[in-house]
């Protein structure tokens, strides 16, 4: 098992999939922990998952989007070529997310059912949907950061998706207990959320490696499927309260951790 885990991780393909393979197991510590918390308020939550947010939006910003548009700026020696590039991603990743949101029956905790209308698809699954439309970015992101020349840069984005992953991970398990499901159930729902992105992390890479000059357009895909999720999902499901000014001051403090772990660790 040792060899084929050295083995594996000497490939670049390889180490993305095991790096994002860790970061999307960071949700089974959010978890397990509803073995000790069978509630969150609404306000807790809303401040768990807008953190998250923050985490992500910095990683777009400075692990995903910059980095492309320096690549670009390297390769095509030309800083309108290189942005044009990045934006041309953001607009794909985007329309991605958008596409599979509009095709895949889902059902979020609050804002309820998305997609086509079915009515053979068990309500869990529904959830489990939505999980993996959430996470699917997350991966690919880690995929395709990892591909950079600089790997910390990679390795620091996969820690900033691991770090909010967790309270991701309990508030999922959480939400599925207050709705009636198991605790058993709850947990391995919430461990298996994150299975998805090690999948991701797998495409993205494989992508990158296969059509290396188009890394400043992957990563623009990355930055933008990130930037959707977090637009079109977590925003929307913690603002759905009068008071919000709480999970805004979380989102700028997760933006802020991410901001100095990139800056002090790359």
């Amino acid at each position: 098992m040792q060899l084929f885990i050295s083995t594996l991780v000497q490939s670049p393909v390889g180490l993305a999939f095991v790096v994002s393979l860790v970061a999307g197991m960071s949700t089974a510590i959010g978890a397990l922990a509803v073995l000790f918390i069978r509630r969150l308020s609404r306000v807790t939550e809303d401040v768990l998952l807008s953190t998250a947010a923050g985490i992500m939006l910095a990683a777009s910003f400075f692990s995903l989007i910059l980095p492309g548009i320096e690549y670009g700026i390297e390769q095509f020696a030309n800083e309108v070529k290189a942005v044009l590039m990045v934006i041309g991603g953001i607009a794909i990743g985007a329309l991605l997310l958008w596409s599979l949101h509009h095709f895949v029956p889902h059902e979020h905790l609050r804002l309820g059912r998305e997609g086509p209308e079915t009515t053979r698809i068990k309500r869990i699954w529904l959830f489990v949907f939505a999980i993996t439309l959430h996470n699917l970015p997350e991966g690919i992101a880690v995929g395709v950061g990892m591909m950079q020349e600089n790997t910390t840069a990679g390795a620091t984005l996969a820690l900033g998706i691991g770090l909010q992953n967790i309270p991701e991970g309990l508030a999922v398990s959480v939400a599925l207990l207050s709705v009636g499901y198991r605790r058993s159930t709850a947990i391995w729902v919430g461990i298996a959320s994150g299975l998805v992105e090690p999948v991701g992390g797998l495409l993205g890479s494989f992508a990158v490696w296969l059509v290396q000059p188009l890394l400043s357009l992957f990563l623009g895909v990355a930055g933008g499927a990130m930037l959707f999720v977090i637009s079109d999902e977590i925003i929307p499901e913690t603002h759905r309260r009068d008071e919000y000014s709480h999970v805004t001051f979380a989102l700028l403090a997760g933006f802020s951790l991410m901001m100095f772990l990139d800056v002090v660790l790359v």
